[in-house]
């Protein structure tokens, strides 16, 4: 050591030493960028880039060594053999280039240690074969100790050198790379010098051929800049083109992150670059994904992935080791001048979720969360099938909602949802696990029950009543009732078919007989609903049909006695049955919700012909309190008088306190609103209702009809005649007009004239007819004001 010290100490130019020293960091520094920028490329541009970096060491060893040999001053005549000097540069520049050839074909940590070795044993081998160039006069001897020492430095630190950098992505191994290379280069050389022995010889002479000292200087400098300046150019170059693939990289890749599926880009087995959504998928952060194993997300599918030509499903294997179901598609693409193949990965847990949630409605009802029509018909079978081979009975209750329509009307669909949601939780609680309940139409629920003997199912039936009722006792909203039919299999029907329609049969004969109770089917009751159901259905169809018609029956009024109008009467002829009693069909209308398409109908109807009438008569409407509480019956009434022209003031509308007290708050909301418009409005049937004084006190009415019941007995029962009397005394002090309908004899006529009664309606009056009948009155001339006025 303190020779080597001493030889560049005594025996070198320190100025020359720095500035070898200077273009061995120099060169150090750009060998390292340039095999970082190698690094980070691929394939053949890798192996380019590795060999412009070993030119530019091996270069900048070479100008390191010559710049020092030019500092070595050994006090004699000194030259350069040009041809040795030339190969000194070629032995470095191949030795090196060899090297890194060998780090870009295998990378490993072995052979970055062989490859830093072997561009270490060039960098000697250069060094040797450039002193061998040096002509001095004298004769050099050598230090085989020192020249091993020397060889063992270059090949140990190059080697320590090439490791260290690996594949030049981190600063620390960058800056650790450069020294050693620097080291290796400069411990190399003055260490070799250091084994060097100079003896003076008089007989040697330098030939005139040699290279001087000074234009080795020049030759040496201009080549050391201009080798730099090309592996600076060039790295510029580079970068600025690989700031550029990055720019479209960045582009591409922010296309990619707006996929919503898990994008991958793999060579091999290995991840090259991924999009945020698969990162997200295996919840690791989107930096950390490129360069981890493929297998390590996708374990079952292995080295086959990138055969795979249709789509497969699959597992993916999260960093935290759960797994998620995913859908895989692969196509092989052009990435970096190199095949790969992308991967494109679908989440299917939504899919699954919902192929769950399609499965579970495929037998389910989606409000209420029971078993559909479906799953019960699948259930219903099996049970009578388990009933048949062991002997026992199941009994089907049918459970119909009663007047859950209303419900709807008044409280919103919300509400009637709610309703059938509450009644569903609340009947099941009450089954146990051999029994079923579900849903097969809007208000109308089935419960399954195997049972030894029917008094079972009667027993479940009244624990169903009971518990609605309590919870209707506790509620301020609508009211939880339902009427229940029971059948059961198989003493009332051998399939299920008939077995539910002999349960529906006896929820009608349930709700005929007063609602909120139960029944068991019997058999005459089938006749009387099969009946019921087929005028139903025929009403339906009536007004489509023409089937039904107007009659009218005048009404009187004023002092003597004249017709001032109307009351518009239906009619139904049946093409089969003939001619039906409105008292049949009018309730059944009522129930099944026909009402509304019937009553519409019959106030258009009448309101277009009254409007045809050259004499301003009044026309009277029943309307059912069905049509009252519907939700667009202003709406309604408004566009009938708008569309046929009829003046307000000459419509009349009969109501029943039926009406009112459904729910007396919507129905004075309602009448009001027609008497906003100027409809007039009636109390019909007055007398036989349940307030009828608080609704006369409370409700806009404009006349009274007094039932038919009392008139037919005014004759034989006094009592009937004293609240006729009372009911006028009535109407006059509320200076409310009140008319008596069903005269039909003289007898009852004299009483009414007796009580200054005018305004009568009755077959004596005159029976109900075709309009027709009645032209002669409502296309007559002018009459006087006062017999049109009550």
């Amino acid at each position: 050591m303190i020779r080597v010290v001493g030889c560049i100490v005594d025996q070198h130019d320190l100025a020359l030493v720095a500035l070898a020293a200077t273009l061995c960091v120099l060169a150090a520094v750009a060998t390292v960028m340039l095999a970082k920028h190698a690094a980070s490329a691929g394939g053949r541009v890798r192996a380019a880039w590795f060999a412009v970096a070993a030119i530019t060491i091996a270069s900048g060893a070479w100008t390191t060594h010559f710049i020092a040999m030019l500092a070595f001053s050994p006090g004699l005549a000194t030259a350069f053999d040009l041809r040795l000097t030339v190969l000194s540069f070629v032995v470095a520049v191949a030795f090196t280039g060899a090297g890194a050839m060998l780090r870009t074909v295998r990378r490993s940590a072995a052979t970055a240690w062989i490859g830093g070795a072997v561009g270490g044993a060039g960098i000697s081998a250069m060094h040797y074969i450039g002193v061998s160039a040096l002509q001095i006069e004298g004769q050099i001897l050598w230090d085989r100790q020192l020249v091993a020492a020397s060889v063992l430095i270059g090949m140990g630190l190059g080697g320590a050198a090439l490791a260290a950098l690996a594949d030049g992505r981190s600063l620390p191994r960058q800056a650790a790379s450069a020294t050693l290379l620097v080291l290796a280069i400069g411990g190399l050389h003055f260490t070799g010098m250091g084994a060097i022995t100079i003896v003076p010889d008089p007989t040697v002479v330098v030939p005139e051929s040699a290279l001087p000292k000074a234009w080795l200087a020049v030759a040496v400098a201009l080549a050391s800049v201009v080798i730099l300046a090309l592996a600076g150019a060039g790295l510029a170059m580079d970068l600025r083109e690989r700031r550029r693939s990055q720019g479209e990289s960045a582009r591409l890749r922010s296309l990619a992150n707006a996929a919503v599926e898990g994008l991958l880009v793999c060579d091999g087995e290995t991840i090259v670059t991924a999009n945020d959504s698969f990162a997200a998928l295996v919840r690791r952060q989107p930096q950390d994904v490129p360069g981890t194993a493929l297998a390590e997300y996708l374990p079952r599918e292995g080295g086959r992935l990138h055969a795979l030509d249709q789509p497969l499903e699959t597992d993916l294997v999260r960093s935290d080791g759960s797994r998620i179901p995913v859908e895989l598609i692969v196509r092989t693409i052009d990435y970096a001048a190199r095949p790969h193949f992308a991967v494109a990965m679908r989440d299917l847990r939504a899919r699954r979720r919902a192929e769950r949630q399609i499965e579970y409605l495929a037998h389910h009802d989606a409000l209420t969360g029971l078993a559909n029509r479906a799953s019960f018909d699948r259930r219903i079978g099996q049970e009578m099938q388990l009933a048949s081979a062991s002997g026992r009975k199941l009994a089907v209750l049918c459970l119909n909602l009663d007047r859950f329509k209303e419900v709807n009307d008044l409280f919103g669909h919300a509400a009637g949802d709610a309703l059938l949601t509450m009644i569903a939780r609340l009947v099941t609680g009450l089954l146990d696990e051999t029994q079923l309940m579900a849903r097969l139409s809007g208000d109308e629920f089935v419960v399954l029950v195997p049972c030894d003997h029917a008094a079972t199912a009667g027993r479940l039936a009244e624990r169903i009543l009971e518990s609605l009722r309590e919870t209707a006792r506790g509620t301020d909203g609508p009211k939880a009732a339902t009427s229940i039919g029971i059948a059961v299999y198989p003493d009332d029907a051998s399939d299920h078919n008939a077995l539910l329609i002999c349960a529906d049969t006896a929820v009608y004969r349930a709700k005929q007989e007063g609602r909120g109770t139960y029944r068991f089917f019997e058999a005459r009751m089938g006749a009387q609903v099969r009946e019921r159901r087929l005028l139903e259905h025929d009403l339906r169809m009536a007004v489509d049909r023409g089937e039904l018609e107007l009659v009218y029956q005048p009404q009187t009024g004023g002092e003597a006695g004249a017709v001032v109008g109307f009351e518009a009467l239906l009619r139904w002829n049946h093409p089969s049955r003939g001619s039906i009693s409105p008292s049949v069909f009018i309730p059944i209308a009522e129930e099944s919700g026909a009402i509304l398409q019937v009553g519409e109908w019959v106030l258009r109807e009448a309101c277009r012909e009254a409007a045809r009438w050259r004499r301003p008569l009044s026309i009277a409407v029943n309307v059912s309190a069905v049509q009252i509480h519907a939700p667009n019956f202003l709406d309604l009434l408004v566009a009938i008088l708008r569309e046929t022209g009829l003046a307000p003031s000459r419509l009349e509308i009969e109501i029943t306190e039926t009406a009112l007290i459904r729910d007396p708050s919507r129905a004075l909301t309602v009448l009001r609103g027609v008497k906003e418009l100027g409809v007039h409005i009636a109390m019909d049937d007055f007398g036989t209702g349940y307030s009828s004084l608080s609704n006369l006190r409370t409700f806009p009415f404009d006349k009274i009809k007094i039932d038919r019941s009392f008139i037919s007995q005014i004759e034989s029962n006094h009592q009937a005649a004293a609240i006729v009397r009372s009911v006028l005394g009535l109407g006059h002090g509320l200076q409310m007009r009140v008319i008596v309908e069903g005269v039909e004899t003289q007898a009852e006529l004299a009483f009414l004239e007796a009580e200054n009664c005018r305004s009568l309606q009755g077959y004596l009056i005159g029976r109900p007819a075709a309009i027709e009948t009645f032209s002669a009155l409502t296309m007559g001339g002018t009459i006087a004001e006062e017999r049109l006025v009550a």
